[in-house]
């Protein structure tokens, strides 16, 4: 297939291109970088199936050739740059879902979109399925991010009913792994690099909140069994094993052997108490479900911290 990913240079959207690649597949990146990073993808300079376009997604993608394949991963995706950029959020969630899903019917494409957990909000069922229809904020500090991904997902689901384009929504929980930016507000950056440094392990709030992380190489090859398959619903994927930040700082703490201590922060507005994805349909559907353990995917990802500096 020859393949458009918006949001190429960044952390989810590097590691999808490196996998369509790999199936053999053609894929043309399109980024403007400002949150991703040139440095995700420069391994792939020279690949003559890879082609890079520096571009913003709100505005109109011309693109020469057939297509098969959108999938659109472009966003700010961590608190620290949807609070510092919340109109881009919005337009990207609003105005880029809107020019890809329209590339995307003109080319007569299948389509995609990088939904999140955050569609859910604070959740007021545990754990989440996808009839869920989330408990969210919309005025709130972390609206312009649930808000833009529920607008995304409405008109990813209008394009699919009016006029019968193939889509796919998948609603992404908690991800780690290399290329993560180290100082993007996400815990797992945050309390590796801390420890690393020596410096406090930040908690917020009292640290029972819970979270459920998925390493990047799972969740990836759910993407692309999604991509193949015949759902147009929202899927689920991430990993259910569900840990209290307390715990996951702990465990941070003993396999960098760090001796920083744990210091508690006031609780950010509107941050959820808990998320844990219900993955039945992925399971049933797609065949899927995750196969690395949280050590495993964690000391990898300090491995990388350590070896590009934090």
């Amino acid at each position: 297939m020859r393949v458009l990913v918006t949001g190429a240079a960044g952390f989810l959207g590097s590691h999808l291109t490196d996998r369509l690649l790999k199936e053999g597949h053609e894929v043309v990146g399109l980024d403007n970088l400002i949150t991703g990073n040139i440095r995700n993808i420069e391994h792939l300079s020279g690949n003559p199936k890879f082609q890079f376009i520096k571009h913003d997604v709100t505005e109109y993608i011309f693109l020469s050739g057939a297509l098969d394949a959108l999938l659109h991963f472009a966003s700010p995706a961590s608190p620290i740059d949807y609070l510092e950029l919340p109109i881009q959020t919005l337009k990207v969630g609003a105005l880029g879902t809107h020019k890809a899903l329209g590339l995307a019917l003109g080319k007569g494409a299948r389509f995609l979109i990088a939904s999140s957990s955050e569609v859910y909000g604070d959740p007021l069922t545990h754990p989440q399925q996808e009839t869920y229809w989330g408990n969210v904020n919309p005025i709130g500090p972390r609206g312009v991010y649930d808000e833009a991904k529920r607008f995304g997902e409405a008109i990813t689901m209008a394009y699919h009913r009016s006029h019968g384009l193939d889509t796919k929504i998948v609603r992404i929980f908690n991800t780690y792994g290399p290329r993560m930016r180290a100082r993007d507000g996400r815990v797992v950056p945050a309390f590796i690099t801390q420890a690393l440094s020596g410096k406090p392990l930040t908690v917020f709030g009292d640290g029972t909140q819970t979270r459920s992380f998925c390493f990047v190489s799972d969740l990836i090859d759910g993407v692309y069994r999604l991509l193949l398959s015949d759902l147009n619903e929202p899927c689920n994927l991430g990993n259910p094993t569900e840990m209290t930040i307390l715990q996951f700082a702990e465990v941070v703490r003993r396999l960098t052997g760090s001796k920083s201590e744990i210091t508690f922060e006031p609780l950010p507005t509107d941050d959820p108490r808990v998320r844990q994805p219900d993955i039945t349909l992925a399971r049933t559907e797609l065949g899927w479900e995750p196969a690395v353990s949280f050590e495993e995917g964690l000391r990898e990802t300090i491995r990388y911290f350590q070896e590009v500096g934090y």
